[in-house]
């Protein structure tokens, strides 16, 4: 095994400065997020969630941002899952974005809340079969005895559901939305000197500054 100490990139495509970003980050994200489309990064809208449970333990995984509207950033997963429980017991979180292609980061942290139901229903019935099938079938975080649990309970629900199109929601599965408080990009620069630029809602303003490395 090479020795990680070794492991070793050097950032030199881009920069990013204070006088050029956008007043507002969030129509910055947008600008970084199609730029990340177009420049063929594999999926741009995987996102690191990050969660904290009832004794102060952070855990953290990768979900899919599927919506940015009114400011708020969507996701969707069962709510009975372990990072759903967390959410609701604690709405703070944070995200971070990684785009190595372009040599990008964008780190947001903020407050989490459940979608409306409506919003929530045109999502899943958008989705492919098998995907809200899935939904219905897994108790996702529980612990389970056996793959094949998962697999008969998924034809034992295609068989319920037969000739039904789209099927409808089940009640512990939705969406998420984040409210940003902190929104920072980095910028992959030569030396290690990257570049950051963060915006922190200060009063319903966004403030922005840049950080050292």
């Amino acid at each position: 095994m090479q020795s990680l100490a070794d492991l070793r990139n050097e950032y030199s495509k881009l920069s990013l400065d204070k006088s050029t970003v956008d007043a507002d980050p969030l129509r910055q994200f947008e600008k970084w997020f199609q730029e990340a489309l177009d420049g063929g990064c594999i999926e741009p809208n995987a996102m690191h969630l990050a969660t904290v449970n009832a004794d102060g333990r952070p855990s953290s995984r990768i979900v899919l941002l599927k919506g940015l509207e009114a400011g708020k950033l969507q996701f969707f997963t069962n709510y009975q899952s372990k990072k759903g429980k967390e959410l609701e017991n604690n709405p703070a979180c944070a995200l971070t974005f990684f785009w190595p292609e372009l040599e990008r980061q964008v780190r947001i942290e903020g407050l989490a809340g459940r979608v409306a139901a409506g919003v929530s229903d045109q999502y899943f019935q958008s989705r492919p079969r098998g995907s809200q099938i899935g939904a219905w079938s897994s108790p996702q975080s529980s612990l389970i005895q056996n793959r094949d649990i998962l697999e008969q309970r998924s034809a034992e629900l295609e068989k319920k559901f037969e000739g039904k199109n789209p099927l409808p929601r089940p009640n512990q599965w939705g969406g998420y939305e984040i409210e940003p408080v902190l929104i920072e990009f980095w910028q992959g620069r030569p030396n290690r000197l990257h570049d950051r630029i963060q915006y922190t809602r200060i009063d319903g303003q966004w403030q922005v500054h840049r950080l050292a490395p």
